[in-house]
């Protein structure tokens, strides 16, 4: 039974497709902080690879979780296949943080899960999200806190995954 993204309290009720195919209940992130990002391989702020790991490297032991979701929809700009987007974060970026099969942020196909985020952290656009690099920032009871536009630098996130941590 699917979840309705608008009276669901948490991540942790929804369950995602992996980059490989694999579907994951995101209840497997119970107690992290987490911070979901959509992710796009040809935009101007796909250096933002960089700065996403180097987050996950300095807070994975202590519990942080960065979930990468591609999206095609901002600018033709994730044109790749699952198995190239992965080959491309690996050998361009050394990502090692989870990432998603590609999805759709916006409009009628929207995955539940960006609905539901969408929902409780609220953008300037009517909710939706406006391009590439949009990150959530979701606390250890799986509640998004804070929603951060494409400009921010994920360095500039570490003060407030500090107060999560």
């Amino acid at each position: 039974m699917a979840v309705d993204p608008k009276t669901a309290e948490s991540i942790y009720e929804f369950t995602v497709t992996d980059i490989d195919g694999n579907e994951v209940c995101l209840e497997k992130y119970k107690g992290q902080v987490v911070l979901i990002v959509n992710v796009a391989s040809k935009c101007g702020f796909t250096k933002q690879y960089a700065g996403l790991e180097e987050l996950y490297q300095n807070y994975k032991e202590k519990g942080l979780a960065i979930l990468g979701f591609p999206c095609n929809q901002f600018g033709s700009q994730e044109p790749g296949s699952e198995e190239e987007i992965k080959e491309f974060c690996s050998l361009k970026y050394n990502v090692t943080f989870d990432l998603f099969k590609k999805i759709d942020v916006n409009g009628s196909n929207a995955a539940p899960l960006w609905v539901f985020l969408k929902n409780q952290q609220h953008g300037f656009l009517l909710d939706a999200i406006k391009w590439n690099f949009t990150k959530f920032l979701i606390n250890r009871e799986g509640k998004p806190v804070k929603r951060y536009g494409p400009n921010e630098d994920p360095a500039g996130i570490s003060k407030d995954i500090d107060g999560l941590i």
